[in-house]
């Protein structure tokens, strides 16, 4: 599948498996250097600069369509999307509370979450909805190890365009209602201060 799209003057495509070349026809591109590997399964022609934009639609291009549309990419995936992190080894993706999850269990290479997700908590980037960038750096430092944690959050907090500040993240943080990991991830954003 080629996805092209245009965005501030600039022409953006992305190639998948799909109608257009096979996976072993894209695998023969880039081994010969017409294409770069990007992503799972993805691939740019050389020189591309990889975008958040481009990042979501790598990331929509490796779920099933029936549930794209249904999931939000989140923690360590959302923070890859917006440049914070290296590209997750699986895809997590958050399911609304709402909507049931039992259906989806069976995609392969994914981990799914289900969360309450507030009106201000989702955006729509390259084809795919993502976890917006303060709800992301929520879920990192409540749900993802120190470890992995530390360096997505410092990337958000260095990234201006996010807007993500240290004051904002903890206050966040301090709103979730009792989880068990309030503390730890209290305690994981100090260590940035």
């Amino acid at each position: 599948m080629v996805l092209p799209h245009a965005a501030d003057d600039a022409f953006e495509v992305l190639y998948s498996p799909g109608r257009l070349f096979s996976w072993p026809e894209l695998q023969a591109m880039a081994a010969d250097g017409v294409l770069v590997r990007f992503a799972q399964r993805g691939f740019l022609p050389p020189g591309a600069q990889s975008t958040p934009r481009l990042r979501a639609r790598a990331v929509a291009c490796a779920l099933p369509a029936p549930i794209r549309q249904r999931v939000v990419a989140g923690r360590m995936t959302a923070a890859w999307i917006f440049g914070c992190a290296p590209e997750p080894d699986r895809l997590a993706l958050l399911v609304d509370a709402n909507r049931r999850v039992s259906s989806l269990r069976a995609t392969r290479g994914c981990s799914f979450h289900e969360v309450k997700l507030g009106p201000f908590d989702v955006v729509s980037l390259g084809g795919l909805l993502v976890s917006s960038p303060l709800r992301t750096a929520v879920d990192i430092a409540l749900h993802v190890e120190p470890g992995r944690a530390l360096p997505a959050l410092q990337a958000f907090l260095d990234a201006p365009g996010l807007g993500i500040r240290t004051g904002l993240l903890r206050r966040a943080v301090e709103a979730v209602p009792r989880l068990p990991y309030r503390k730890t991830a209290l305690e994981t954003l100090a260590a940035l201060e």
